[in-house]
């Protein structure tokens, strides 16, 4: 059994911790009123955060200046491709969740052969990407007012037990992720790769191939987001994907990820998007302007970053 120290000490409790005090000084605020909804609805969007979070985790586990800061512009992307193939009928809802998942593997692929290619870093490589892919967006889906299947729609919002469904599937597959990244070889060769690149190529791993994996399935994992989110705001939108730049990257370091690599945290990733979406909805409470709110959430996750950077050096 896991002792309270040693519980302490994991890096995802205290994303965890934050969350619920945020929480507790929402509805202290509000004297208790919608204290249950407050939960359902930070669940709900969590769920958006979690999915590109997932992606965005093992790009980071493979070692420093790996990061894909094309994730906003997928989502965008992927939402308008999903919606026009939907058409709004239901009997074509896989065949629009294809496509989307589709789009975000070529721009997971695309992204990879940026940087392998031309050799510059992942974050330059993708940054562009992404203004590339925006750039398509806009002509693509300018105007698009599809809106998606009623049926899908439904299903991106429907609760059970007041709990929203897509936030059950969400566990369920960090709980696959989790099992990925510590019990497959691809996983544990992300891991090997992110402690020391050169090492893992001399142990005989496909370094190039894992990266490739890794940037597909961040790309792949945006075009989902992008397709979810679509049904869950009943529609696309050019600038659906645009809070996801600093929010995939926050969720994963927040919740206990090492940027510098090698070392991947799943479950501190719902704690961390608990915590970023519970901030903002206790900010709203407040009656706090969205100027002064995007300030405040940028200083807090700051300094979250900013004490966790400093626990790992202390270390």
């Amino acid at each position: 059994m896991t002792s309270v120290p040693a519980l302490i000490a994991k890096p995802w409790t205290w994303s965890f911790l934050g969350a619920l005090l945020v929480w507790l000084a929402a509805i202290v605020f509000t004297g208790g009123y919608g204290a249950g909804g407050m939960i359902t609805a930070a669940l709900s969007l969590a769920v958006f955060m979690v999915i590109v979070g997932v992606g965005q985790m093992f790009v980071i586990t493979l070692g420093p200046g790996n990061v894909d800061l094309s994730l906003p512009a997928n989502i965008g992307l992927a939402s308008a491709v999903a919606m026009k193939v939907m058409d709004g009928s239901d009997a074509v809802v896989i065949v629009g969740l294809a496509a989307a998942l589709a789009t975000g593997l070529a721009i997971g692929a695309a992204n990879y052969l940026l940087i392998r290619a031309l050799r510059i870093p992942p974050i330059i490589a993708t940054l562009s990407a992404g203004f590339i892919i925006q750039s398509i967006d806009i002509s693509y889906g300018r105007g698009l007012q599809i809106k998606p299947p009623t049926g899908f729609a439904d299903f991106t919002n429907i609760q059970f037990l007041g709990v929203p469904i897509l936030a059950i599937l969400a566990v369920l597959f960090t709980v696959a992720a989790g099992t990925v990244l510590a019990r497959t070889v691809y996983g544990r060769s992300v891991t090997a790769v992110g402690q020391n690149i050169q090492a893992a190529w001399l142990a005989g791993i496909p370094v190039e191939r894992i990266r490739f994996l890794t940037y597909a399935l961040s790309g792949t994992l945006g075009g989902l987001d992008g397709a979810l989110l679509a049904g869950y705001f009943r529609g696309a939108n050019i600038d659906l994907g645009n809070e996801y730049l600093l929010a995939s990257i926050a969720v994963v370091v927040i919740g206990g990820t090492s940027v510098t690599g090698g070392k991947a945290n799943v479950p501190g990733l719902w704690g961390a998007a608990l915590f970023l979406v519970l901030l903002l909805t206790m900010l709203n409470t407040f009656g706090v302007s969205a100027g002064v709110r995007l300030v405040l959430t940028g200083l807090v996750i700051v300094a979250v970053i900013t004490a966790a950077g400093g626990q790992k050096a202390a270390r």
